[in-house]
């Protein structure tokens, strides 16, 4: 199986893209506000190598992350190919009326091409050029899916058109398993993400999960602490926290990552370098003490009603 926590995962190949890895640990910038483009520059600075935005300004100032990439690239703390770049199309219903990246009142697929076009201009490499030629998308992710199915196919096609030179991979984020499995089976370009609330009204999107692994889908956990402090008081939450000390929300994000083909979106602001150190010696101690960590995963998946082998 593939574990992010001790492997780099790979999204596979699609439609003439090639394989590309992605991080543990992408950063998440809604709600960032004035503040997106300094802590994207600190996220990245600290060494987070993946960030998470959307074309939706009512929730992210995609425009300032481009900013703060940029000036990141600029001072040589890190290169646009180490960077995994996502953003999302969001539809009329989730925007802001008042701002929105297109013509609300246009095709689906003209919003999508709207969209993504001011997405490639946010997040160019170059500060102060205006041409986005070069400029690419990890991924592009549907925001959530349409009013119908039909809409939602719609604007996916619109979506694959930028595959693989703008966009190399698509996601959905925000899907129920029956919009994905017609999307899967409807699509030419195969989602390779899923970005989803990793919670316990959703039953931890158990059924969900497995049908990513199946077809090599990379799950993508959200709202991973804020949503889950049941998850905090189970007793071997505090038992791998002592003993690798950590704080028990890092072992929380470290047991998601065990998970198979899971990555998680963190948007902390204060602990970034705390974060990042925290999952190195979990997955440390993880190595060290298989025996232990195998039984602590037993114990997680039980409680998110998972059944099957430890990791």
């Amino acid at each position: 199986m593939r574990s992010a926590l001790f492997d780099t995962l790979t999204l596979a190949g699609t439609a003439g893209s090639a394989p590309s890895a992605i991080p543990a640990f992408l950063y998440g910038c809604a709600w960032k506000r004035s503040e997106t483009a300094n802590l994207v520059h600190k996220a990245l600075s600290s060494g987070f190598r993946g960030i998470d935005v959307a074309a939706q300004p009512r929730h992210y100032r995609e425009d300032l992350a481009g900013e703060g990439m940029r000036r990141a690239i600029g001072e040589g703390r890190v290169k646009r190919g180490d960077i995994f770049v996502q953003s999302k199309f969001t539809a009329v219903p989730g925007q802001d009326p008042g701002n929105i990246p297109y013509e609300p009142r246009a095709s689906v697929k003209e919003q999508v091409t709207a969209s993504v076009q001011s997405s490639l201009r946010n997040l160019r490499v170059e500060e102060g050029v205006e041409d986005v030629q070069g400029t690419y998308l990890d991924s592009l992710v549907l925001h959530s899916p349409l009013s119908t199915l039909e809409k939602t196919m719609e604007a996916w096609e619109a979506c694959e058109r930028f595959v693989p030179h703008e966009v190399k991979f698509l996601g959905i984020s925000n899907t129920p398993l029956d919009v994905l499995e017609a999307l899967y089976a409807g699509a030419n370009v195969k989602p390779s993400i899923v970005q989803n609330r990793f919670y316990r009204d959703t039953g931890y999107d158990v059924a969900l999960r497995r049908f990513c692994r199946d077809r090599g889908i990379v799950y993508q956990s959200f709202w991973s602490l804020t949503a889950n402090g049941g998850l905090m008081k189970i007793p071997h939450t505090a038992k791998v926290a002592n003993a690798a000390d950590v704080e028990p929300a890092v072992v929380i994000y470290c047991f998601i990552l065990g998970l198979e083909d899971t990555v998680v979106l963190n948007g902390t602001q204060n602990h970034m370098e705390s974060d990042l150190r925290g999952l190195e010696k979990v997955r440390e101690w993880a190595r060290a003490n298989s025996y232990e960590w195998e039984d602590a995963m037993k114990h997680f998946k039980d409680a998110i009603g998972e059944t099957g082998p430890s990791v």
